[in-house]
């Protein structure tokens, strides 16, 4: 993926992290797994994009 593409896709993963918490506050979240799940997946992103920038 290009720096763009990771860029784009951290954005969407922290907007799915916000409504999966505003769903946890709520009590309409069935599976908090999600929300590990997610922070996990947005700090994958961010250490491909430390990566790559220390690259070029």
């Amino acid at each position: 993926m290009t720096v763009d593409e990771l860029e784009e896709k951290e954005r969407e993963l922290r907007e799915a992290l916000f409504n999966l918490t505003f769903q946890h506050a709520t009590g309409q979240l069935d599976n908090t797994a999600q929300l590990r799940r997610t922070r996990g997946n947005i700090a994958r992103v961010k250490t491909i994009l430390l990566e790559k920038e220390q690259a070029s």
